[in-house]
């Protein structure tokens, strides 16, 4: 059985990992009370999620280029700075196209954060890098459950949601630093060197691991491979009209102040911290498409005891449970894709990321457009139609034959 050494490179990725997770769960409570200072429709504020969506597409086309010419951890260290570029620009510039404009920069450089600590990973530990890789997502959910106590901090003291959005921007120059000082170890994993398991490509198994490294199978992807990628779109496109919306929904349902429903937004994320840091061994013993289903269904368990609650404390417990079963549904989801490829691991891969792309681009605008027709509480119920959906497309994963055995 492979063991997982976390070394200083395992920590440094680990860390910059948790930069990201910080900015990604800190924009999503800001942008109702960005939507508020603007006085634009929720539909509007709801492209601040798809700017975020488009920089992460375009992220996926970006890596490979700017890798093959910078090197992994120099790609890395840029997305860092880019980062934090997005988030000035969308904290001190209070216009629309600028705030969009940051959106957009922060999804692009971020995506390379969080693509370039995944192929460190890969290649720095080998058969133990689904464990690293699982400690890293852990890592990022931890450092996520900060961000919206100290946006909604920031709210309740009366300086507003900026000072704790502006963090992100702060720790990423510290962690670019750090990261500067150990590019020889980083360059040891990710960059160019003499053909070992830093010269795969981004989805490649690293050399020396169980599987060998090879091309994909000519051929299209199978049917069960389009199935699993749906679940993924529906089941991402919850995760963001949930951390994008919830605030809004304590606000409007249960009479939590903005401070008190923006920190609310930590149950959520509270919920995925605990799900990642358990479900991998879960994962060991159950089925991984019977697990996908329980988990579609923890879900909609949490969002009815959220939605149904009008006490703050109840909802709160809803949005826990609703978070644990979202923890569960990416890394199942993406598993499954991969694995239904039918020998096509790399380009199914990259189908992942735009259905990631996809979902997180548009479940949160639909969400924001159907709350300005008929009230935010309403509007929520397009999150039980799209876990309908993840659920049907699970039950038909699992009726269709699979071409090579334990796919699922």
């Amino acid at each position: 059985m492979p063991t997982l050494a976390r070394d200083r490179l395992t920590w440094l990725t680990f860390t910059q990992l948790g930069v990201y997770g910080y900015f990604l769960y800190g924009f999503g409570p800001s942008v109702p009370l960005l939507r508020d200072e603007l006085g634009v429709s929720n539909a509007i504020s709801g492209l601040h999620g798809t700017a975020l969506a488009a920089g992460a597409v375009l992220a996926g086309v970006g890596w490979p280029v700017l890798a093959g010419r910078l090197g992994r951890p120099a790609t890395l260290r840029l997305g860092l700075l880019g980062l934090t570029a997005g988030v000035l620009a969308y904290c001190l510039v209070p216009l629309l196209p600028v705030t969009l404009a940051g959106g957009l920069v922060c999804g692009f450089f971020g995506s390379l954060v969080v693509t370039g600590c995944t192929v460190v990973l890969a290649a720095h530990h080998g058969p133990a890098a689904p464990a690293a890789m699982s400690e890293a997502n852990a890592v990022a959910a931890g450092t996520g459950l900060i961000a919206p106590l100290l946006v909604g901090a920031g709210v309740s003291a009366g300086l507003g949601w900026r000072p704790g959005m502006l963090v992100a921007a702060a720790v990423a120059v510290a962690v670019w630093v750090v990261s500067r000082r150990t590019g020889r170890a980083a360059g040891a994993a990710g960059a160019a060197g003499a053909g070992g398991p830093a010269e795969m490509a981004p989805g490649a198994a690293p050399a020396g691991g169980d599987v060998e490294a090879a091309q994909d199978m000519p051929g299209r992807l199978p049917a069960r491979y389009w199935l699993a990628w749906a679940v993924l779109v529906l089941c991402i496109g919850v995760e963001f009209a949930m951390t994008f919306w919830a605030a809004d929904g304590l606000r409007e349902h249960t009479g939590a102040s903005p401070a008190a429903a923006t920190a609310g937004v930590t149950a959520i994320v509270a919920g995925m911290f605990a799900g990642r840091l358990g479900g991998g061994r879960v994962a060991l013993r159950v089925r991984p498409a019977l697990l996908l289903l329980a988990a579609v269904g923890l879900t909609a368990a949490g969002f009815a005891g959220f939605w149904l609650s009008t006490a703050p404390l109840a909802a709160l417990a809803g949005l826990a449970a609703c978070g644990l079963g979202i923890s569960l549904q990416f890394p199942l989801g993406a598993a499954l894709a991969v694995q239904a490829s039918g020998g096509r691991p790399d380009r199914g891969a990259g189908r992942v990321s735009f259905a990631a792309g996809l979902a997180s681009g548009v479940a949160p605008f639909a969400l924001g457009a159907l709350a300005d027709r008929v009230g935010p509480h309403a509007a929520f119920l397009l999150v039980p139609v799209l876990l309908a959906g993840a659920a049907g497309c699970v039950v038909a994963l699992l009726r269709t034959p699979a071409a090579e055995p334990a796919q699922v």
